[in-house]
């Protein structure tokens, strides 16, 4: 009879196109997949609940795929650290493989589980990313610190094709499921279950086959106009797939492979709209890199100088950021699409964090927290990573950008439909009065919007003065 194998899921919520699943199934064909709802994880203060709804959904689809290949997906209310050795030694497992991650808490786990499992053939993969980090370093030997050049050398690389779904296989014998109910094998709970009831409707419906099937319909057409769409938040002009690549409900090389159909099928008109989506999810995985390359991202600045910064750290106009009462259109706009959706448009990212850290002169790290208590796609690399880049304290050649939110929303929302939708309170205002900056007019007119908490002009040179005290001396 064969071996057991297990294969312990984490970020790679699917099947398909899993590299660490398909060496597994190769190795033998009894195996059985293992999900550890981590209290260290659901514990922490910055799980959304719109986030561990979504996750959840992808469980549930993952279970029914499990089935259908002959085998189970075990759940465990448990520490991974506590419950594998345990699965182990119980089932006399020879083999357990699982996919690697990038963030610091993910990569200690894994090597306190390997140290745990001494003995145990032990089979780790790169999933998540096109590239492990050690493939694409700068020609001196070292991880790039600046985009473009990452890109330059990643695209050159050749990228994995997709991998097929895992043949049928068995799973667990009667006998060894009364073993695995004995050591606290769970049905899967709900959001609320475990403390997070979100009653919003998903942004993206969780799974693998909803994932596939919206990757389909971006690439068959919107992915033809990405490139100039993708910056108004009215339009939707994004794949929306962010929630999917946070979880691993889809395959990236599922995704690369996309991007080279829509490219042999299109017209050249189109090819520059492919490529910027082809750069968009380079820059996840510079961001993914970054993070593995130097984990004390995790904790504070980039830039040594940033973490003095002088903030103001005014509590009540962090609280206004936070409920979307501002004063200003469309970060308040913004601000109340996460809010009730648990997603934000990236564009609109970039604007709201940049009035956070460079109108309200508010540390970044707080923005950043918040997101991640709210962003269904939240994403340890890549939200630190666009926080830092807001604030101008990560890796950016040319750190020192502060976004006029008025200028954003005649660029970006110059019908003014994107505010309208967040802010009914402002919906019959003229649209060059919600997009003027002239302010005033419209707070007389409307009692439940605020005035300005702050004025723009005069917040960033206050800014300018501060970033000036501390700068590098290589970017004076």
């Amino acid at each position: 009879m064969a071996d057991l194998v297990l294969f312990w899921h984490r970020r790679d919520l699917r099947i398909s196109d899993n590299v660490g699943l398909n060496a597994a199934r190769n190795l033998s064909s009894k195996l059985i997949g293992l999900f550890c709802l981590d209290p260290q994880i659901l514990d922490r203060d910055d799980m959304a609940p719109a986030r561990v709804s979504y996750m959840l959904g992808c469980l549930q689809e993952l279970q029914a795929s499990y089935q259908q290949l002959g085998s189970e997906l075990l759940i465990f209310y448990q520490s991974p650290l506590v419950i594998i050795p345990k699965l182990v030694e119980a089932l006399e497992i020879k083999t357990v493989c699982w996919n690697l991650d990038v963030e610091p808490y993910g990569r200690e786990r894994d090597r306190s589980i390997t140290e745990a499992l001494q003995g145990v053939n032990i089979q780790t993969y790169w999933d998540q990313i096109l590239h492990a980090p050690s493939e694409i370093y700068s020609g001196s030997g070292t991880p790039y610190t600046v985009y473009t050049p990452f890109w330059k050398n990643w695209i050159t690389k050749p990228k994995a094709a997709p991998l097929p779904k895992p043949q049928p296989c068995q799973g667990l014998t009667p006998q060894e499921r009364e073993v695995v109910t004995k050591l606290g094998a769970i049905d899967l709970p709900t959001a609320e279950d475990l403390g997070f009831p979100w009653q919003g409707e998903l942004f993206l419906s969780p799974g693998e086959t909803a994932a596939l099937g919206k990757l389909q319909e971006f690439t068959r057409q919107g992915i033809l106009t990405y490139g100039d769409d993708r910056n108004y938040p009215a339009l939707a002009g994004t794949s929306c797939l962010s929630p999917a690549l946070k979880f691993g409900a889809i395959g990236l090389r599922t995704l690369w492979q996309a991007t080279l159909d829509a490219l042999a099928i299109n017209s050249t008109e189109a090819a520059p709209n492919i490529h910027t989506w082809q750069q968009e999810i380079a820059w996840r995985e510079f961001y993914h890199h970054a993070l593995y390359n130097f984990p004390s991202l995790e904790q504070g600045a980039y830039r040594q100088q940033f973490q003095n910064f002088p903030w103001e750290n005014n509590e009540a106009h962090f609280q206004a950021w936070c409920e979307g009462r501002t004063g200003y259109p469309i970060i308040d706009a913004a601000m109340r699409q996460l809010n009730t959706t648990g997603w934000m448009h990236n564009r609109c990212r970039m604007i709201v964090a940049s009035f956070l850290t460079k109108d309200l002169i508010i540390n970044w790290q707080w923005g950043e927290k918040y997101f991640m208590q709210k962003l269904i796609d939240g994403d340890l690399a890549a939200n630190n990573g666009g926080w830092q880049w807001s604030a101008s304290s990560g890796m950016d050649p040319k750190p020192l950008r502060i976004f006029n939110p008025y200028t954003q929303g005649k660029n970006y929302d110059p019908e003014a439909a994107y505010i309208r939708c967040w802010l009914p309170e402002l919906k019959s205002l003229p649209t060059k009065d919600l997009l003027s900056g002239n302010i005033l007019p419209l707070v007389r007119s409307t009692r439940n919007y605020p005035q300005p908490i702050v004025d723009h002009h005069t917040q960033q040179q206050e800014f300018k003065r501060r970033y000036a005290l501390i700068k590098a001396p290589q970017e004076s």
